[in-house]
């Protein structure tokens, strides 16, 4: 297959290859995705054998508002969607309620419910309108890799595998969207994303909870390992210089040619392939992805990220993608963790 990559005012091939049952990759806000018609099983089928993911693992459909939530739904509106749609809507928060039959259980994950979104992308959103249907689209990336934020991301992982590329520039927020499972009470954070914990607090009036281990596995990264470089990847979460500059001594001596994610500061004591992290927790999120794909194409032996955990507002998305694509974790007490499928 021959892929084209088309430009943001040219979406009229795109829009075509969506009606007649095929995939197209578009960005969002928060990174690209590959989308197909939601009500399509089999053009969803073909999101699953180009990114060779596995089918249990539900996708997000896309629609432009509340009355595209409710065309999918199953009863009657919990309050608490009301309330964060109306907040929230577009934006970067995934909501998860009962679903009727019009979303087929390919797409569920084989799930009573549905995973929503509205995203604020304006390709995103004429795609939706065009077509007129909601689009199921995961990000576009080869299942486990890291999630696109370019669109030469997604050349690289899916070009010859899909008809049409998007290009809409760097996504604004570099990670996947919130998850909120709102079929329940009280509600889930199945996935942390820019909208944090306290803002979902906030806007609800209640606590809303953090999933166990036996937490069906309603929404996308719950259940594989995810966002991982080929390289392994080596996270140094710790707070205090000294014990930092001697986890970066012993993993150089480990791995000669590691590649070093870290803020500035770090670069004067690693002369090989270095990404410079931001200020902000936010500037970490755009940056995270794009950099474990830059590393990763030197080939190194590792990559090593230097970055603090913290479970305020993005900084617990953060922490939740590193711990995902972590094959170890450093940390200045206790025994260094190895992380497992």
């Amino acid at each position: 297959m021959i892929t084209e990559i088309l430009r943001g005012d040219n979406l009229s091939p795109a829009i075509d290859a969506l009606k007649k049952g095929e995939v197209v990759a578009f960005p969002t806000e928060t990174v690209y995705g590959l989308g197909a018609d939601a009500t399509n099983s089999r053009a969803c089928q073909k999101i699953f054998e180009a990114k060779g993911r596995p089918s249990d693992n539900p996708l997000i459909v896309h629609v432009l508002d509340i009355k595209g939530l409710e065309s999918v739904l199953a009863g009657s509106m919990p309050k608490a969607a009301a309330v964060l749609t109306e907040k929230f809507w577009p934006g970067p928060l995934t909501v998860i309620v009962p679903s009727n039959d019009t979303i087929p259980p390919l797409v569920r994950g084989f799930m009573p419910t549905v995973a929503v979104r509205s995203p604020s992308h304006l390709i995103a959103r004429a795609l939706i309108a065009a077509v007129n249907r909601p689009l199921a689209a995961p990000s576009a990336n080869r299942s486990g890799r890291p999630s696109p934020t370019r669109v030469k991301d997604v050349w690289q992982d899916l070009h010859g595998r899909i008809p049409y590329i998007i290009d809409g520039g760097d996504s604004l927020v570099g990670l996947e969207s919130t998850i909120v499972d709102l079929s329940v009470v009280p509600p889930l954070l199945l996935r942390p994303g820019f909208i944090g914990l306290e803002m979902l607090e906030s806007a609800l009036g209640e606590r809303v909870l953090i999933p166990g281990a036996e937490t069906p596995h309603k929404a996308p990264g719950m259940k594989y390992r995810h966002y991982a470089p080929r390289a392994p990847v080596i996270w140094i979460n710790m707070r205090e210089d000294h014990h930092i500059e001697r986890a970066i001594v012993r993993l150089q001596k480990k791995f000669p040619n590691m590649a070093l994610m870290a803020p500035g500061k770090w670069q004067r004591m690693h002369s090989g392939s270095f990404v410079t992290l931001g200020d902000t927790t936010e500037d970490m999120a755009r940056q995270l992805f794009s950099g474990f794909r830059e590393l990763d194409q030197r080939k190194p032996d590792a990559i090593v990220v230097v970055w603090e955990e913290n479970d305020r507002g993005v900084g617990l998305a953060v922490a939740n993608r590193l711990g995902k694509a972590a094959a170890l974790e450093v940390k200045e007490e206790g025994p260094e963790k190895q992380v497992t499928e």
